[in-house]
């Protein structure tokens, strides 16, 4: 037996939690889940309700009460409450989605919806992204009911639909219409957080998220003079249009550090030995980065904030000069950036091109000094003594947003185990998504041990 095997079989012992029943089913409800197709295009056509429904019946099975709830027909969320053992302390959101974004089977090795389980690992859409929590969810929660376990503090259960588009059928329904459903819950947990990343040299880091930058997906209009290809036209809609587009794309942003990327740039200037002080107003931040090795991804995306041009959209026949032409562009915001990005696009954009949000969600930031922090940072390291933590901020986004509009505090800790070699973050949205069942096993004894006393 490999070291890093006998180390976590040894701290799996010693808190003496997750039982063989419970890492047989975390691997079958992912195989299971997997293979129930949930994607998502961002056209209204998917329809969660017969994933909700498995797990609905996961929980009812073993007297876990579900609530099933449709804002749309088939768009189906589950939620669900088991009580602490003490009452008067806050609740805690445990949260997962169950929609996937679109795969295309010819390009993967095993077919993505297949949910094959194969040398060791369960291959298919949503392996990572993010079945995979919810099967540990179901598995850690049921093993509580068959053993007359309850945690310390109420923990409301969610699993949502449309998280991979607006989630106005998901989790922005349940926190519009749906509130009373987590009453009580202060902070909450979900996806991309708590994964092994490998820094090189052997070191291994695991990234709970305290942060998420603001979704700002733009559309673009250009408005101009529409008239025959073959004429001089100086009010081209399409010029104008392309004109912005190449401005923004070339865009540099200035740094913006918000405070959990400087604690995480902290903490990584500690892990790799580089001397630098991160608080000085000298510190150049791209210049750090290029000394962090690896562990520069866990924050590049994160320090300022960003705008990729998507789609274009234009004309009709090649030899007609359009009135109109359409943009899109897939802007982030770090907290606290918004009235810059705003100034920004409107300076890019110029005079000719009009701007406005396609859809738009706040920024997040959480502490990283909380005790829930504290507590997941033990968690995970309990069960890889040599595996270090640190906070990091979101480059993109999560259900999270819409359950801050209930006064939650959201972190991303969905643990997860991995080798070298897998690439948690290429993973997600990717080809061949898969994971490992060593690496679900670690996450549903870390989440169990989490959870009984957070």
């Amino acid at each position: 037996m490999a070291e890093n095997q006998r180390a976590e079989q040894s701290a799996g012992t010693a808190a003496g939690a997750v039982d063989q029943q419970a890492l047989d089913e975390v691997v079958r409800f992912t195989s299971d889940l997997i293979r129930i197709d949930t994607s998502n295009a961002g056209d209204g056509a998917c329809r969660e309700r017969p994933a909700a429904e498995y797990v609905a019946e996961r929980l009812a099975d073993v007297g876990i009460e579900p609530v099933l709830l449709e804002r749309s027909k088939g768009r189906t969320n589950v939620v669900a409450r088991i009580e602490g053992t003490e009452p008067s302390a806050d609740a805690l959101l445990v949260h997962g989605h169950l929609d996937v974004v679109p795969a295309v089977p010819g390009d993967w090795r095993v077919h993505p919806f297949s949910g094959e389980v194969r040398d060791g690992v369960v291959w298919g859409r949503g392996a990572v992204d993010m079945k995979n929590m919810d099967a540990m969810m179901l598995a850690a929660v049921r093993q509580w009911a068959r053993g007359g376990v309850r945690p310390r503090r109420d923990i409301v259960l969610a699993f949502t639909a449309d998280e991979e588009a607006s989630a106005e059928d998901g989790s922005g329904f349940l926190a519009d219409h749906h509130a009373q459903l987590f009453e009580g819950c202060t902070e909450g947990i979900s996806e991309s957080g708590a994964f092994t990343f490998h820094a090189g040299g052997g070191m291994r880091i695991y990234p709970i998220a305290a942060g998420e930058r603001g979704t700002a997906w733009l559309k673009l209009t250009a408005h101009g003079r529409a008239g025959h290809g073959s004429k001089i036209n100086h009010a081209n809609a399409v010029s104008r249009l392309a004109s912005a587009v190449s401005r923004i794309g070339e865009h540099e942003w200035p740094v913006r550090l918000t405070p959990t990327v400087r604690a995480a740039l902290r903490a990584l200037v500690a892990l790799h030995g580089v001397d630098v002080d991160v608080e000085s107003p000298a510190c150049d931040v791209d210049a750090l980065l290029s000394k962090l090795g690896p562990s520069a991804k866990l924050v590049a995306p994160t320090v300022r904030n960003s705008a990729n041009p998507t789609m274009l959209t234009a004309g009709y026949k090649v030899n007609v000069i359009p009135g109109s032409a359409v943009a899109y562009v897939d802007g982030r915001v770090v907290p606290g950036g918004e009235a810059e990005f705003r100034t920004t696009m409107d300076a890019l954009t110029g005079p000719d091109v009009t701007w406005d949000y396609h859809h738009g969600e706040v920024a997040l930031q959480a502490p990283v000094d909380s005790p829930t922090f504290a507590a997941m940072r033990a968690s995970v390291e309990r069960f890889d003594p040599q595996g270090r933590v640190v906070p990091y901020c979101m480059s993109g986004g999560t259900d999270a947003k819409q359950f801050s509009r209930l006064g939650i505090v959201g972190y991303g800790f969905s643990p997860l185990k991995l080798p070298e070699g897998f690439d948690y973050q290429a993973l997600f949205h990717g080809v061949d998504e898969r994971v490992p069942i060593e690496g679900l096993h670690f996450g549903v004894r870390v989440l169990d041990d989490f959870l009984r006393g957070a």
